[in-house]
């Protein structure tokens, strides 16, 4: 047997049977915009774009810079941006149509590059997408994106659209769960599922009366993700490498209020309820558990059986998650390494986790770690506006 034969039957042996049915993540994209900030580059930048001259703002951004715990982001917005629209960054100023025509093509640059990525990943034609999730918080217009994604990428003029628009961190999930239902009720059906998000919306210079927009410029990124979904994987053809066996949401009654996003005539403005970390802490454990039981594992599973998949928020929720639910140390690397890496680019972030997470589950496998029982069954997990948790039981191939 030749060597490509020795390890494609290697890996074959090592693969589980699809369900029959289920929704398959088949490929996986990402794409960032160019410009790439270092997060030590990150302050100065900042304050100089911004013409601050506070130094206790400037000692306050140091601060929250370290405690992100990112490494680095990639972002639209660039110093010749800032040259042709100054008024970005002047306190006050009406500009959210200047915004608009920087946000709304740049999502659809990048949401088309990771597209292309992950298309290229699964092997078959454009042309072979029948429907096309599109998911952003970071564009406004008619028709929206979703079309302007479509013909860009070639498909096909009945490919089915669903447009998920302003969402927030949690979109991304969303969007499997909505790319699951169809994918399922539609033999035969393969599903684009784009994400695109940018920070431009939200940029503007720090006040002392908004001091949720210094944790803003401290944490989140630009960038897209794209996966293929679709069920019963056609053998020699395609490869699935994780099913979305079940996917619940909810949201907690009376935290409607905790993230509050509004739109005005500056852009976005956000703001984060110092609470959301204890609101996500005190109702993560039922959410799992519930999720648990739907996909038919018992109450015997522990947490410390399946791996991982978390929307990294911020540290602070990854911290008091693991603390929760007794997570073993490592179980959130994937998430934490994504945060590191890209910081919170909001829906697209969990796709980034799970890129990793893939990467993790076959360096385990051909390693020689990799046991049957273990790490067959998995959570992907985002929280956003609502407070809204989304979950998807997922089930490694």
């Amino acid at each position: 047997m030749s060597q490509k034969n020795d390890d494609h039957h290697h890996s074959t042996a090592l693969r589980r049977v699809p369900t029959p049915g289920k929704a398959t993540l088949l490929a996986i994209g990402k794409a960032f915009p160019s410009q790439l900030i270092p997060q030590e580059c990150l302050v100065e930048g900042y304050i100089r774009d911004t013409k601050c001259d506070d130094p206790a703002i400037k000692e306050k951004l140091e601060r929250l810079c370290k405690t992100t715990t990112v490494k680095r982001r990639f972002t639209v917005l660039s110093r010749e941006i800032l040259d042709k629209y100054p008024e970005l960054a002047t306190e006050g100023s009406p500009t959210i149509r200047q915004r608009l025509e920087i946000a709304n093509p740049a999502v659809v640059d990048m949401a088309a590059d990771a597209s292309l990525a992950c298309i290229n990943e699964w092997g078959r034609p454009a042309a072979d997408i029948t429907h096309l999730v599109y998911v952003s918080s970071s564009e406004i217009r008619l028709p929206g994106g979703d079309l302007h994604l479509a013909t860009r990428l070639g498909l096909r003029s009945d490919v089915g659209r669903v447009m998920l628009y302003f969402l927030g961190c949690y979109g991304g999930v969303t969007g499997l769960r909505v790319a699951k239902d169809i994918a399922e009720n539609n033999p035969g059906s393969r599903v684009l599922l784009a994400t695109s998000e940018t920070t431009i919306l939200g940029f503007r210079p720090p006040s002392k009366s908004r001091p949720y927009d210094l944790v803003g410029a401290a944490l989140f990124g630009d960038g897209a993700a794209a996966v293929v979904v679709g069920a019963d994987p056609v053998e020699g053809k395609e490869e699935g490498f994780m099913e979305l066996s079940y996917a619940v949401q909810e949201f907690l009654p009376g935290t409607h209020g905790v993230i509050d996003g509004r739109l005005s005539e500056e852009g976005i403005n956000f703001r984060l309820g110092r609470d959301l970390p204890e609101k996500i802490e005190g109702n993560i454990e039922e959410f799992c558990r519930k999720l648990m039981r739907i996909g038919g594992l018992g109450d015997g599973v522990g947490f410390n059986e399946l791996f991982w998949a978390v929307h990294p928020g911020g540290p602070a929720i990854l911290n008091r998650l693991e603390g929760k639910l007794g997570l073993e140390e490592g179980k959130l690397d994937c998430s934490r390494k994504a945060l590191m890496d890209y910081g919170n680019v909001s829906s697209n972030t969990i796709f980034y986790v799970m890129e990793y997470m893939r990467e993790e589950l076959m360096k385990k496998r051909n390693g020689g770690e990799y046991k049957e029982s273990e790490e067959e069954w998995g959570l992907g997990l985002a929280f956003g506006p609502g407070i809204t948790f989304e979950g998807v039981l997922l089930r490694s191939l």
